[in-house]
This record gives C-alpha cells, structure tokens and sequence, in this order.
C-alpha cells in the first residue's frame, strides 16, 4: 500500500540511529520511495553512507548545501517520519525553533508527521518533555512508542524506540483511508480449547492470523475495535482493545457481553463444534483407551444472527474441498449478511500461513479472489461490506 508514496524521514542523535536502516528497508520493500535528512548528531551513531546505501538516494544534512532543500524536500514528500526523535527535536518543533535542515523541513512540511522517541527514561519523563509532546500531539503529529525495556545506559525504563514493526503500521495507518471512521468493529479470532482435565484439551489449528489481520486493517481504516482472541501466539494489534479468551463459553459470554454496542461483527474465530460432557478435575491417568462424552458448544453466530437489532454479520466457513454449497446453505441458516469461504486444503489457504484464498458471499453476489496476503483479503472484505453498507443492505434479517 506505500507503492509510489514519498517519504522523508529525519534521523537524530540518538543510540536508536542505527534501527534506521531497518525502517528505509522496510518502507521501500513496501514500495516507497525514501529521503533521509541526517542531524550532525546522527552522524555519531550511523554514517551517512550507510544511509545512502539503504536508501538509494542521496543524504541530506547541512541546509546550505542544497538552497532551499528544506522547502522542496517537504513539498514533495507524502509523509515525514522522525526516528529515533530525541528530547531536543521534540522540544525544538514544539517551540518553532528552526535551526538546522530537519528543523526547518519540519516547519515547511504541511502533512502528516509521525514521531518515534528514543531516550533515556528520565529524559522521556520529565515534565517540560512530555508537555512538548502532548502539545504536538494536540497538533495533530502522530507517535509511536516509545517501549519499555533495557535501555543504552543499561537502566531499565520507557524510551526505547518502538519495534519497525509498529513505526510500520503507523505509517500505514496514517496514509491509509479512514472510511470505516464512525464503525464499531467486533471480531473474534483464533481457536478456543475445550478442556478434558486440567492438562488436556480439545482444540483446532487456527492461528488467528486471519482475524488479527482483519481487526489490524479495520484500525487503520479508521473504526473503532474490539478484539475478542482465543489463545494464539499473534502480537495483538496496537492500540485496539483486546479480549482474551480459553473456551467456547468465554467467547459466547464476551460476544454477548459487545455485540449490542457493534455496527459491524466478524466472527473470524475457529470455535471448537464439540466440547466433552464432563471436564475431570484432576488429571486423568494414562490408559490404553480412553472414551470422551461430545457435546454441541453454543452456536455463537447462529445466536447473533437471531438478534433483533443485530449488525452486520460476517462469518466464516472454512471447508476441505470445494463445499461452496455448505457455506451458501450456512449463510441462510444462520440469518447473516455475508459469509467468507475458504478450503483449507489448498496450499496457501490453510492454517499458519500469511496468504489465504476465498470466496466472499453475500446475498447478491459471490466473489472470488486469487490467492493473496491476509491484510489483503481483509481490505478485500471491507471494501464489500463498505459498498453493501452504502447501498442500505445492513443487518436486515433475511427471514423477515
């Protein structure tokens, strides 16, 4: 999604200098194109060859080399980015000080600014640094981090500069369109366990990744989320309200507990068919053959689909084979707006993969898409629900 885009990133005297390369590599795997102001400071951490090596392109630092360099590398950038962000150009931005290249590109640049700070913990806690940077944030400039851990000084503490991953989708979340602003997102993900005893369990393969991705993208497009999790090993979403579920149980009961405050309900999430009768205890000792008494769990998406007032309802059918049919016939069942098939089967659409390949069906049409990322598919899905949404077919029982 940065194909084309133009990004100025400023690098300032801080230890985390040299997680720069990581971020110019990163951005342009994405498709940007990346120009890079270096403070004199910088330089004392990463050399601007290595920069212009990442980069591809030229480093920019003294603003009497260039004329004018700060007024055209501003015009000509989508997005700035400064990180690692130090104490001194929070401080110097928040105050209009203008005296040097990034600086004074600071002050000529009319778009979106992101900020990753990076300093000793008592530098980031002092109150005059943190008045600077609320005030920045009252503006509009956009920050990321920083994280608590070991810091240079070898002090534990917050400064550290946040992890690429994160500077990334605040990237992507800054250039992305905002026209899911004003939706109340729910969705479950990953798989629940059903418990036999204590020690063992009753699960499925899901990772989770599908529905991870599927909160992560509704974020950046601007909705408000909740994401209810069973257990997987996915780093949650940043700055979305996670839900931490084991069984089907705790996922009915925390669905039931948000679903009236949603516009919108994905229920990405595997949740176990079957859960044995009774749950022992205590371990149960090791034997030659062990009988275990099913029992149906609860149908969370058929009960959401029986609700009056229900939103609009996305479920899920993942199938081996080409059992199109069985998710048709599951879309009327339950009473709900659109269901998503996949074959598990098929390479590259099953479990603990980061591609999947679906069939999105609604009630007027049914699109098939190729094979591609999960964030895709994900954007995939909301691009449909937007257009549906648009043309008034919104949470309207079909058996009415």
């Amino acid at each position: 999604m940065l194909k084309d885009k133009s990004i100025l990133l400023g690098i300032t005297g801080s230890i985390a200098a040299y997680k720069s390369i990581e971020l110019i590599r990163s951005l342009r795997y994405e498709g940007a194109s990346v120009k890079v102001i270096m403070t004199d400071a910088s330089k004392n951490f990463i050399t601007p060859l290595s920069i212009e090596v990442a980069s591809n392109s030229k480093v920019y630092s003294n603003m009497f080399d260039s004329p004018l360099s700060h007024v055209n590398l501003s015009a000509e950038a989508d997005l700035f980015i400064v990180a690692p962000a130090t104490a001194n150009i929070i401080s110097k931005y928040a105050n209009g000080i203008a005296d040097d290249l990034l600086s004074t590109a600071l002050m000529a640049f009319n778009g979106t600014i992101i900020m990753a700070p990076a300093m000793n913990w008592r530098m980031y806690e002092n109150p005059v640094l943190q008045k600077n940077l609320q005030y920045l944030v009252s503006l509009g400039i956009k920050t990321v981090g920083p994280e608590k851990g070991s810091l240079a000084c070898g002090e534990e503490g917050i400064g550290r500069m946040a992890d690429i991953e994160n500077i990334m989708e605040t990237v992507k979340t800054a250039l992305s369109k905002k026209d899911l602003t004003g939706e109340n997102i729910l969705v479950t993900a990953g798989p629940t366990r059903e418990y036999i005893d204590p020690i063992r369990y009753i699960s499925n393969r899901s990772s989770g990744k599908m529905g991870y991705a599927i909160a992560k993208i509704a974020k950046r497009r601007g909705a408000d989320v909740t994401l209810i999790s069973g257990p997987v090993s996915v780093k949650p979403p940043a700055d979305i309200e996670v839900i931490n579920v084991e069984t089907a149980g705790e996922m009915h009961a925390a669905v039931m507990d948000n679903i009236s405050m949603s516009s919108i309900f994905i229920m990405a999430a595997a949740v176990s068919d079957f859960m044995p009768l009774e749950t022992k205890g205590s371990k149960i000792d090791k034997k030659e053959k062990l009988s275990l008494n099913l029992v149906k769990t609860i149908d969370i998406l058929e009960e959401a689909g029986r609700f009056k007032n229900k939103p609009f309802i996305v479920g899920f059918a993942a199938e081996t084979g080409q059992r199109l049919d069985r998710a048709r016939k599951k879309l009327i069942d339950k009473d709900i707006d659109m269901i998503v098939f996949n074959d598990v089967s098929k390479a590259g659409s099953g479990f603990d993969v980061d591609t999947n390949e679906v069939v999105i069906i609604d009630r007027k049409v049914e699109r098939k898409l190729p094979l591609m990322s999960k964030d895709d598919v994900a954007m995939a899905l909301f691009d449909r629900i937007k257009e549906l949404k648009d043309n008034g077919v919104y949470g309207v029982s079909i058996k009415s």
